[in-house]
């Protein structure tokens, strides 16, 4: 089967389109309001841009009367935003966090976690949350859509500072994913947990190529 989404009606009871480009990594990111009501809410169109400097961007699709999500407007008025990694033993508060509420509610309240508080960052992060990402703000972007629901904000960070619990950390200095087990969006109302890895190196991959792919940092300048 296909169809043209632009003119056509989905022949499925449901679209595959969320369900074509998975897993997604999952954006739960907290912000601050300027007068101080914490934000907390999860993005499944959320991805890492570059590695030097590192750079992340997400896309908030607007409610249906246009109104722009909380936590774009809280970035754009701060200039920061912080992304806190979604396990599986955080999978409920993270769905809580997707709830949505009225600007002036704590969401940590409503999620049921600990505030930490950042370094850069005017906004906290979630304690229990394994690894966090402290994001300045570069740009927004938005992009027309067909329907109020379906404009979206693209919103671009630089990340300043890098939370990692040391209890997550292997001998040999990476990220125990396997033991975080990270969970990640599907399509419909499904999701995944990681909790199993497998590599596979690139043949005859050497010097910064093998490098940056491994996660290597580069030199300092």
């Amino acid at each position: 089967m296909h169809y043209a989404p632009g003119t056509d009606v989905c022949p499925l009871p449901f679209s595959p389109f969320k369900s074509c480009t998975v897993p997604r990594p999952i954006g739960w990111l907290s912000t601050v309001s300027p007068d101080g009501v914490a934000n907390l809410a999860p993005y499944s169109q959320w991805q890492n841009l570059t590695f030097d400097p590192p750079m992340v961007m997400f896309a908030a699709n607007r409610y249906p009367d246009g109104r722009r999500k909380d936590t774009v407007v809280n970035a754009e008025a701060t200039g920061w935003f912080v992304w806190n990694m979604a396990t599986w033993d955080l999978r409920e508060a993270v769905n809580i966090s997707a709830m949505a509420l009225p600007a002036e509610v704590d969401e940590f309240e409503r999620a049921g976690v600990t505030k930490a508080a950042c370094v850069d960052a005017p906004g906290p992060r979630v304690a229990e949350s394994p690894a966090h990402f402290e994001c300045r703000l570069i740009a927004i972007h938005t992009l027309p859509g067909d329907s109020p629901v379906g404009m979206v904000d693209v919103v671009y960070g630089r990340v300043m500072r890098i939370h990692v619990d040391d209890a997550v950390i292997t001998a040999e200095g990476k990220l125990d994913i396997p033991r975080i087990r990270p969970i990640a969006r599907m399509g419909y109302y499904d999701y995944t947990v990681v909790d199993s890895t497998f590599e596979m190196r690139i043949p005859q991959g050497e010097g910064a190529e093998a490098d940056g792919l491994e996660g290597r940092p580069p030199e300092r300048r």
